[in-house]
């Protein structure tokens, strides 16, 4: 009789120890594994975000005027 009393404790133990720790830890590890998914996902979207996606254009150049002097020496 002790025997089926000590066996069905060791029983209710392990089905707690089961029930109470072993599956809400594993479910937690899921858990924080997508999270961290996720913000990996969105620090990866927000970097393409700030790179400019465009390169900038250069700027237009000044048209010279071949006609204009810039200096002129006078003779005296």
């Amino acid at each position: 009789m002790i025997k089926m009393i000590f066996y069905g404790l060791v029983a209710y133990l392990i089905y707690k120890l089961v029930f109470e720790l072993v599956i809400p830890v594993g479910k937690a590890s899921v858990q924080m594994k997508e999270k961290l998914q996720q913000m990996q996902e969105q620090q990866r979207y927000q970097q393409q975000q700030s790179r400019p996606t465009a390169e900038p254009t250069p700027a237009p150049k000044a048209k010279e005027d071949k006609d204009y002097i810039d200096f002129e020496e006078v003779k005296p």
